[in-house]
């Protein structure tokens, strides 16, 4: 299923930090959302995020951190059936199995809290419990921001892993260029809450055209970096 939005903005305090954004997104397509800090890219997931829900569309949301989504005082099975009940599943009922084995979380104790898992595998638990429903559409905010990049990067390896075979479209919105050219299909450059480039990622990189895209771009370091 084609995805497509049409003039979403955001204001706050009387000023606009996302201005008038179409957006197309093809079916299975993986976009990173990149730019530097306060560019919108945030405003502009949790606005499309919004607006695809209040039209029926499944789209999960995975933040920056796992705390934002975990209770400390619940356990882990606390969670997964809350989220079951919470798309309308019995709890339980879900194949919980073949998730936790995609993403390597099938040995951990869901009687424990999430202190008690290591912060890999909460955040693996919170991207299980964002694909329960099959969604249209997932949107990763920073997901690895916290991981070290190691972790970052193999979790970022097993979502990927998952994805082959379903058709599910995807979001990263990051800071981390080396994450994106590793593996976003499509780059969206914002700047100043503007979507100002949108191509593929080889051609991003290779031929930024925007001023925008060629400072991230400039900064090399990205791509030695082990995302």
């Amino acid at each position: 299923m084609n995805l497509s939005v049409s003039g979403l903005s955001a204001t706050r305090s009387g000023r606009t930090i996302l201005h008038p954004t179409s957006l197309d997104i093809a079916q299975c397509e993986y976009i990173a959302l990149v730019g530097a800090s306060g560019s919108g890219k945030s405003t502009l997931g949790h606005v499309l995020i919004d607006n695809l829900r209040s039209r029926g569309l499944r789209v999960a949301h995975v933040p920056q951190c796992p705390e934002e989504a975990l209770d400390p005082l619940r356990s882990m099975r606390f969670h997964w059936h809350e989220t079951e009940r919470a798309l309308g599943f019995d709890p339980g009922s879900t194949d919980k199995k073949t998730l936790f084995t995609a993403l390597k979380i099938q040995d951990g104790d869901l009687q424990k809290r999430p202190w008690a898992w290591s912060r890999g595998m909460q955040q693996r638990f919170v991207i299980a419990m964002a694909l329960i429903s099959a969604p249209d559409l997932i949107v990763l905010d920073e997901p690895t921001s916290a991981l070290d990049p190691i972790i970052a990067a193999a979790t970022m390896d097993l979502l990927g892993q998952y994805r082959k075979g379903h058709d599910t479209a995807m979001i990263l919105i990051t800071h981390d260029l080396g994450l994106a050219a590793r593996h976003a299909s499509t780059l969206i450059v914002m700047h100043n809450g503007r979507i100002v480039e949108k191509a593929s990622t080889v051609e991003v990189l290779k031929h930024p055209q925007t001023d925008a895209a060629k400072s991230l771009v400039a900064h090399r370091i990205w791509a030695a970096m082990p995302c």
